[in-house]
């Protein structure tokens, strides 16, 4: 017989369907033979059943926690992906089918009736979207009072997190991915759509180097405006907004997008987002008035004619800024090469991750990244593949053609090289004046006494 302490986990195995009741008597038997013990544990069994792959880590935890509902409809929850400001990402896989799919998860605790009507407009958004660059959907439901959206999984990982993991990306790699998260927009831009939350946390990559623009939650079409909950709101990630997004929010068009996805280059080759601290607010005004740090400080392997490209695109005035996101992959082009951006699986957390999907279970969220933290909404109260497959698409941009000229320095810092021979001058001229005041004084004093005592 089991002993009591196992009882619960076995009932949640059986209950959850993931698990028969043979397979557990197989792997407690498993577990004794190797281990020459009595009463295997709850763990002990549990990662026999994930060694022989019948469930996984991930199930094997909630299972040891007394959860039991893995299923979204005829989808079965293998993982946990991430987590954003309004949805819980999972892993799954389709029963029949056997493919596996990201799928996004609106919380019961945040199901009010404005986020259930949003969060169908994200839905039917996603749908009418087919491109290589962009997260493709592939299928919607409802489990109980559960709203889900499934989207194809990509491997890997943000650009976010590659950035922490792997430190500043070299210029041909920030130039492949942006790129392809260009043409993916330039795509969306063609039908009339606009993100309105590009970032480096929603573009995807690859261990292959192929980059996918992910989660159109804060997405808008321009004809739709009458039918849009936050047409006129100030919407997005504080880090990353344009100042009309800002300013005249009424007044958004495609290439707020290429402002953000400026910074998101930015953030690529500096690893460091352009108006680091403060608060939402005020990141806000330093995107309307303040001048970022040049991206050389950070990162002296870019050349000046790369940062031109950066500053063009995050000019403040949106006349001046690059107009188009396919304007954007032209003048790209020089830079990508044919070494593929190689991601890094995050190592998992220490600390147990979040539970099955809110509203299966009455679990809290979990918090979302303190760097995510400034996603900044009026309405909330605040200010708010083929990595290298268009590689050679042919430049139609005469301004990509040029030479490119560096940027002017109303536009972005001096090289920390400049900066450095600035204040060895500086130096040299605070020692010279004194020493040669003291000189004169000196001889001044000399030419007195022997004059004076004529």
């Amino acid at each position: 017989m089991p002993s009591s302490s196992t009882i619960p986990f076995r009932n949640a195995a059986v209950v959850s369907e993931l698990i028969t009741n043979h397979d557990l008597l197989r792997a407690e038997d498993a577990v004794r033979e190797e281990l020459e013990i009595d009463q295997p544990t709850d763990e002990q069994i549990a990662d026999k059943l994930v060694e022989w792959d019948v469930v996984t880590s991930y199930q094997a935890e909630q299972l040891r926690a007394g959860r039991t509902k893995f299923f979204l409809g005829p989808y079965i929850v293998t993982d946990w992906i991430g987590q954003g400001g309004m949805g819980q990402v999972y892993k799954a896989v389709h029963k029949m089918m056997g493919r596996e799919s990201a799928v996004k998860v609106l919380p019961l605790n945040k199901a009010t009736d404005d986020a259930v009507q949003n969060f169908m407009r994200e839905i039917q958004t996603q749908a009418k979207l087919d491109h290589e660059y962009l997260v493709r959907a592939f299928d919607a439901g409802q489990e109980g009072k559960v709203y889900y959206l499934v989207t194809e999984y990509v491997p890997g990982e943000n650009l976010r997190q590659l950035v922490r993991t792997q430190g500043p990306l070299s210029m041909q790699q920030s130039a492949s991915v942006i790129h392809q998260a260009a043409l993916g927009l330039d795509y969306a831009h063609k039908q009339a759509l606009i993100h309105r939350d590009v970032k480096p946390g929603n573009v995807l990559v690859t261990p292959e180097g192929v980059a996918k623009v992910s989660d159109l939650g804060l997405a808008g079409f321009l004809h739709e405006t009458d039918n849009d909950p936050r047409a006129g709101k100030v919407v997005g990630t504080a880090d990353y907004l344009s100042p009309e997004q800002i300013r005249t929010p009424n007044d958004i068009t495609p290439v707020s997008d290429i402002y953000s996805l400026g910074c998101t280059l930015y953030y690529a080759v500096s690893g460091k987002v352009p108006y680091p601290g403060g608060s939402a607010r005020e990141k806000a005004r330093r995107h309307c008035e303040g001048t970022p740090m040049h991206p050389r400080r950070f990162n002296t392997e870019i050349s000046e004619e790369f940062v031109e490209v950066i500053a063009d695109m995050m000019e403040k005035d949106p006349e001046k800024r690059v107009q188009s996101a396919e304007e954007v992959a032209a003048r790209l082009e020089p830079w990508i090469g044919d070494a593929p951006v190689l991601s890094q699986q995050l190592t998992k957390s220490p600390w147990m991750p979040p539970p099955l999907p809110a509203g299966l279970y009455d679990d809290d969220d979990q918090d979302t990244d303190a760097e995510e933290v400034d996603s900044v909404s009026q309405s909330q109260g605040s200010l708010s593949t083929n990595s290298f497959a268009a590689a050679n698409q042919e430049t139609t941009s005469s301004k990509s053609r040029r030479r490119p000229k560096p940027p002017p320095l109303s536009l972005v810092d001096p090289p920390p090289e400049v900066m450095s021979r600035g204040v060895a001058v500086a130096i040299a001229l605070a020692v010279a004046i004194p020493v040669s005041m003291f000189i004169g004084a000196v001889l001044s004093m000399l030419f007195m006494t022997m004059f004076g005592s004529r």
